[in-house]
């Protein structure tokens, strides 16, 4: 069961909404008591990239909550008019300055409990010169057997991390979807 705030006032005219099932729905949802405006909330999507560079991966330290100073995958909320692809890009970039190029969609990972689904793509790094931003400690390469396995900020990154070693390992990557409770 998901649980975070729910919507108090209409994102149309600032009204006070109510919760209730609207005739052509089979869900409760907020609708504004004044210009009867139906706000839906949906998942939001995390996306991100596995940027890889020969036998290493690179992984960024959080330099902000939730997990501040655990390692982390580069990724980030999606924006509104770009691709999920396009924002795991942009992500990389803005966690770790890093050039990548995208090999495909690696991970599919449903967050229910907390509204997300997470895209992780594997990434071949162009070079190995780092530029962190705000948002990242330290952006370093780590090979499987260094891998702060411990230190991991999320769920979602320990098991990208681990199908990702465990395809290289098979000869062969594939695409895998995972629901998380």
């Amino acid at each position: 069961m998901l649980h975070r705030p729910r919507i108090r006032h209409c994102r149309a005219c600032g009204s006070a909404v109510t919760y209730r099932v609207p005739a052509d729905d089979s869900r409760e949802r907020a609708i504004c008591g004044s210009c009867q405006h139906i706000d839906y909330e949906n998942p939001l999507n995390v996306v991100g990239t596995v940027p890889v560079w020969e036998d290493s991966v690179l992984l960024c330290r959080r330099n902000i909550e939730p997990r501040h100073g655990f390692w982390t995958l580069p990724a980030g909320f999606m924006e509104l008019g770009e691709s999920t692809e396009a924002g795991a890009v942009r992500e990389t970039d803005e966690e770790a300055g890093a050039r990548i190029v995208v090999e495909g969609l690696f991970t599919v990972l449903n967050v229910v409990r907390v509204g997300q689904v997470h895209f992780f793509y594997r990434a071949r790094l162009e070079d190995t010169r780092f530029a962190p931003g705000p948002e990242t400690i330290e952006a370093r390469l780590f090979r499987e057997d260094e891998i702060p396995w411990d230190d991991l900020a999320f769920r979602t990154v320990k098991l990208t991390l681990e199908r990702y070693f465990a395809d290289r390992r098979a000869g062969s990557f594939g695409i895998h979807c995972v629901d998380i409770s």
